[in-house]
């Protein structure tokens, strides 16, 4: 008995039931990578705060999220948190799931990249009479963005196949759709086969706009930066 079949193979190629899966993986990595962000900066910024109370609770986050298993994350949220009247459905769990593991990630990548930046640019920000959130935005973040970029693609590859993981709770995603198929026909290495090969693509396509984003902030920042607080200050002077 022959263990490949090629007539399976391209059978299941370009099937319809699979390309939506790879659909859904790829709007469930957007949406998650979204949430991630805006959680990770919160939480780094926490982090970074002065206030004992703020910094404990971005620490706890971080240290809960980045110490424990996804799979458990995801099990726990969908089928724990209903025994506490808390219910969600299978697309928000996997969504809170993912937003809430990456974020704690992107948390200390985001930390890094801000306190890479040198503290005469904080100085220079402060002198000019910039606000905490101004200063970050105009000034800091752009700075960091160099060292956050890379991490940060990185870690949407690994979303990209971290998505695969919601498969467990139903979520109809590239992996759970290969499986579904699978218990149908058999197919098991044909289908599996197809389904590496199209997190492959998905994978490879993003490295290449990586590139291509890394490229465009690592064209001096720096100098850019310092030129707009020059620009900055000479206005202050005139006024």
């Amino acid at each position: 008995m022959s263990i490949w079949s090629w007539d399976m193979f391209f059978q299941y190629l370009f099937n319809r039931y699979l390309f939506m899966g790879v659909l859904t993986t790829i709007w469930l990595t957007i949406a998650a990578m979204f949430f991630g962000i805006i959680l990770g900066l919160i939480a780094a910024l926490c982090l970074l705060s002065k206030n004992r109370v703020v910094r404990f609770l971005g620490q706890v986050y971080t240290w809960v999220w980045r110490g424990s298993p996804l799979l458990v994350q995801i099990l726990i949220i969908y089928t724990v948190l209903p025994l506490y009247r808390i219910r969600m459905d299978v697309v928000t769990s996997a969504i809170v799931a993912l937003s809430m593991n990456e974020g704690a990630y992107l948390a200390e990548i985001i930390r890094g990249g801000i306190t890479s930046i040198r503290k005469g640019q904080f100085e220079a920000a402060k002198a000019l009479g910039m606000t905490y959130p101004t200063m970050m935005w105009l000034i800091i973040l752009p700075q960091a963005m160099r060292s956050i970029v890379p991490d940060l693609g990185n870690r949407i590859i690994g979303m990209i196949k971290g998505t695969s993981m919601v498969s467990v709770i139903g979520m109809a995603e590239l992996l759970r759709r290969s499986t579904l198929l699978i218990q149908e026909n058999f197919a098991i290495l044909e289908i599996y086969v197809i389904a590496t090969m199209y997190y492959l693509i998905l994978t490879t396509a993003w490295g290449t706009v990586q590139k291509r984003i890394e490229a465009y902030f690592g064209r001096g920042y720096v100098d850019t930066t310092e030129r707009k607080i020059r620009k900055l200050s000479t206005a202050e002077v005139e006024g």
